[in-house]
């Protein structure tokens, strides 16, 4: 397999690597001193990343997944964030952390992710979103927003509850704790649970079925099973304004100072503007 470079006209891939084998791409967020977490420009680069694979007919399956064998994703990047007060510069001076959760539902080939490690807060959205997930037996999941001063009130919840119910969503969100892989596996969060030194091998075991059926039919059933969910995007839409605004505000600071200074956030003085 030989990473592949992206043409003159496609911008050079700097926090992402591409590749791909025999019909499998390979889409690496490859930051792992912070642990594969995610800044703006990350986000264009998966975007376009998963357009290339799209459009190359030689792929027919995408594996999503980290570098190294700490962590898959771990979220928007809290120190970049800290620093700048934003996820740092994008190509078009936009977050499309959004665009990239529909990216990886409108695809329309399906999507693996690669669980080697952390899958945490926006990281952990990313696996949920993708159509199957294996993660290695030392892999970690879970949510961190509420403690960081964030949330995902679209997919990130609505399509979470689906996936493993209310109650366990509402757990997830509500208590940010972090559950094994395991755990994962036995609430339908993940598909497969493999020693971490066979989870490439694993996933192309995956492709290699899928790559034998009707890319058509797939694309079809893809299709279909999104389309349950496809009103989510909208919801998602209001939650990231909501966001947004949300980011601004004082509560937020003190999830984002707590998370810099490694400390409990303290966020009792707050409890009044959710009690009118």
């Amino acid at each position: 397999m030989e990473e592949q470079r992206p043409n003159a006209s496609e911008p050079v891939l700097e926090d992402v690597t591409y590749a791909v084998d025999d019909g499998l791409a390979w889409i690496t967020i490859s930051r792992p001193d912070r642990y594969n977490a995610f800044r703006a420009r990350t986000i264009d680069e998966l975007i376009g990343c998963f357009k290339r694979a799209w459009a190359d007919p030689e792929v027919g399956v995408i594996c999503l997944t980290g570098a190294g064998e700490k962590a898959f994703c771990t979220g928007g990047d809290q120190k970049q964030r800290a620093q700048s007060g934003d996820y740092g510069p994008s190509a078009y001076g936009l977050f499309e952390v959004d665009q990239l959760h529909r990216m990886i539902r409108a695809v329309p080939k399906p999507v693996i992710a690669a669980v080697n490690g952390y899958a945490i807060g926006g990281g952990h959205v990313l696996h949920v979103l993708c159509d199957l997930t294996i993660a290695a037996d030392h892999a970690r999941f879970g949510q961190s927003g509420p403690r960081v001063g964030s949330f995902d009130a679209g997919f990130g919840t609505g399509y979470l509850a689906r996936v493993v119910g209310e109650k366990r969503a509402r757990e997830i969100w509500f208590l940010c704790r972090q559950y094994d892989a395991a755990t994962a596996q036995s609430w339908g969060l993940v598909n497969a649970v493999v020693p971490l030194g066979e989870l490439r091998a694993e996933v192309r075991r995956w492709a290699d079925e899928m790559l034998a059926l009707s890319p058509t039919a797939l694309r079809f059933l893809k299709q279909s099973f999104n389309a349950d969910t496809e009103h989510l995007a909208g919801v998602g839409g209001v939650a990231f304004t909501g966001l947004h605004q949300f980011e601004g505000s004082a509560e937020a600071a003190e999830g984002l100072a707590a998370f810099t200074e490694r400390r409990d956030p303290d966020f009792a003085a707050f409890r009044a503007s959710v009690s009118v």
